[in-house]
């Protein structure tokens, strides 16, 4: 069977999420030596450009089910050079002033990423 017709974006359901110590934990186990003891487990943080977690495509994105229960299909967002171009403009304008309105950059964020949404911090 085959689902592609030009142009998808193919989305796998891969389960629920792992967290990285405890899959290098069961390798080790898994190897017959002990965490920690046999192997140490060091934790160095983010290098630039890593994510603590991978964000799934969601439902205002397009993503649709196939037949097959874990694929999914997003559909590529349609926008122009120039659309991108206006929306930058707008936030270097923004970032650019003597004093920033963060409602404002909010806002034009809001406005060029659709899915944008405000981190929730003890001041929001």
């Amino acid at each position: 069977m085959t689902y592609a017709k030009g142009g998808e974006i193919f989305v796998l359901d891969m389960g629920e999420p792992v967290k990285i110590y405890d899959l290098a934990e069961s390798l080790i186990k898994l190897s017959g030596l002990v965490p920690g003891k046999d192997i140490k487990i060091e934790i160095t943080g983010l290098r630039p450009g890593e994510k603590l977690y991978e964000e799934i495509l969601m439902n205002e994105e397009g993503l649709e089910k196939t037949s097959h229960n874990k694929i999914f299909v997003a559909e590529p967002m349609h926008i122009t050079m120039q659309d991108i171009d206006h929306k930058l403009e707008q936030l270097k304008d923004l970032l650019g002033k003597q004093e920033m309105d963060k409602t404002q950059i909010k806002n034009v964020m809001k406005n060029v990423v659709p899915t944008f949404q405000e981190p929730q911090t003890s001041e929001s």
